[in-house]
């Protein structure tokens, strides 16, 4: 988790600080020209940082037990940002736990971490739908497709994906300019805490549609020759899990 945890530093300190690098490309407005710098050395540095940290990350990036396989690049990129979504998690839960004990032990509440935990939410959100689609766990109704025969299963996979590549052509033609103007502008929430929510997430829901329907081809070509899909009630690796439980609580008895 090195190179997710440095990504993730990196990215953390460029969203916060992104404006620096509308200014430096010449797209900043009078607002933001008077309440920012421009991007200098460090922020170069922390960009390429970011890059590296990327680019490591997706050439180490490995699958873990119960994970599905890494069958194309596309696989590496949603595995990697899964990880990323991960250590996203547990710093949410850090800034919840910090606020509850300054709020009900000290008495002394932040004005930051409800933003923040929003704000966090909002990604995590996003991008956990994406390694969903990878890991191909997201919800499915399997009822009638298990009956079909290959073929026809295969006929369903490319209509569900078409459907899933217009839904994203469709967000990004209806949501492009919104989501333009609120980046560009560096929109930000109107609190005393004031962090960019609908500058950052409002274009990283359309990011997020690209990936996933990029994710969703994937998914289709990997698919593709594989023989028919049956999914039982009970998945077998839970099963497996459960039978396990039950040898390892049989195994303590005997020895109590």
């Amino acid at each position: 988790m090195i190179w997710p945890a440095a990504f993730t530093a990196c990215m953390a300190w460029l969203v916060w600080y992104f404006p620096r690098f509308i200014i430096l490309a010449g797209l900043a407005n009078d607002n933001l020209q008077s309440g920012y710098l421009t991007a200098g050395a460090l922020d170069i540095v922390v960009a390429l940082g970011a890059v590296a940290a990327l680019v490591m990350g997706l050439r180490t990036t490995r699958t873990t037990a119960g994970e599905g396989v890494i069958e194309t690049p596309v696989d590496r990129l949603s595995l990697f940002l899964g990880r990323v979504t991960m250590l996203l998690v547990v710093v949410l839960v850090a800034v919840m736990a910090y606020e509850v004990m300054l709020r009900y032990v000290f008495e002394r509440p932040t004005l930051w971490a409800n933003e923040m935990s929003l704000w966090m939410a909002g990604f995590i959100f996003l991008l956990s739908g994406l390694y969903a689609m990878q890991q191909r766990s997201h919800i499915r109704i399997y009822l009638l497709y298990d009956v079909l025969p290959r073929g026809v299963q295969r006929l369903c996979d490319v209509i569900s994906t078409g459907l899933i590549c217009l839904f994203a052509a469709a967000m990004i033609w209806g949501s492009w300019n919104e989501a333009r103007d609120k980046f560009l502008r560096w929109e930000t929430f109107g609190t005393a805490f004031d962090p960019p929510i609908p500058a950052t997430l409002k274009p990283l829901i359309l990011l997020v549609m690209v990936l996933v329907a990029l994710q969703a081809v994937a998914n289709l070509v990997a698919d593709w020759r594989k023989g028919p899909e049956s999914h039982g009630v009970i998945d077998g690796n839970e099963v497996e899990e459960m039978i396990q439980t039950a040898r390892a609580q049989h195994e303590q008895g005997r020895h109590d």
